[in-house]
């Protein structure tokens, strides 16, 4: 229960924080020898219901006006969510098995803090509300990228919405939002697999993680907004290399 717990505020912090939560999930049951259903991909998306409960809590607001008013921005969510979509059914065995790997997750660090770095050297000046159909397709196919754990959707969709002009509070919203449509499509297609046959897993575990991470979560993309306002990607870049580094000397080690 406690390292469901944990798990459910590393999830609710690294999703929307540019640092990939796949690979802390990955990870921290690597580095503690934790087994069972922690480690279990139906576990990490039951952790990403969590998250998509504080999205929704959080930009309850926004999607009113996209859904009443907004036509327009509607649409493009809807094409920018397509490339993950298509993505992730079509590669769903590889990602659960092949990309699980450290040494994918810390080659994907590195190049995505590089990434980055390069994301900040554009100065954007456009809000949310100038984001063009070709700027939500960018974004979309940057999203598809981010099923390689390690990448970190929010990292990879955030610096490419600031390559198409985007100032960084408005690229990380958009980012915050897109992720809705995939990650509910993920926990829905799970959640009816747990409800096929219920008594393989344990649902205390998951209602503990998943509540955890809501929690953590919402408090996250608040902090975050507020952040980006005033603060660049740099930091978390730092903390991707660290971190790759580390893997890869335990990886050598073990």
């Amino acid at each position: 229960m406690i390292e469901a717990i944990i798990l459910g505020i590393i999830q609710g912090l690294t999703e929307f924080i540019p640092v990939s939560s796949t690979a802390h999930l990955v990870l921290l049951p690597w580095f503690f020898n934790w087994g069972g259903q922690v480690e279990t991909l139906s576990f990490d998306i039951a952790l990403h219901g969590g998250t998509l409960l504080s999205l929704t809590v959080f930009f309850w607001r926004d999607w009113m006006n996209i859904l009443f008013k907004e036509r327009t921005m509607l649409a493009y969510i809807v094409i920018a969510t397509l490339p993950a979509a298509i993505v992730g059914l079509l590669f769903e065995d590889i990602v659960e098995s092949t990309l699980r790997s450290p040494l994918v997750i810390a080659a994907a660090l590195v190049v995505i803090a590089i990434y980055m770095v390069y994301s900040e050297r554009r100065k954007g000046i456009r809000s949310i509300s100038q984001l063009s159909l070709k700027d939500a397709v960018m974004v979309g196919i940057s999203q598809a990228v981010a099923l390689v754990p390690g990448v970190s959707r929010s990292g990879v969709t955030i610096s490419t919405g600031m390559l198409t002009g985007l100032r960084r509070e408005d690229a990380a919203r958009f980012s915050f939002m897109l992720s809705m449509p995939v990650i509910g499509g993920a926990t829905l297609l799970e959640a009816m697999k747990i409800l096929k046959s219920p008594a393989s897993y344990d649902l205390g575990l998951f209602s503990a993680g998943f509540l955890s991470s809501a929690i953590t979560g919402f408090l996250t993309i608040k902090f975050l907004l507020w952040f980006f306002r005033r603060f660049s990607l740099l930091s978390f870049v730092y903390y991707r290399v660290a971190l790759a580094v580390i893997i890869f000397i335990v990886w050598l080690v073990q």
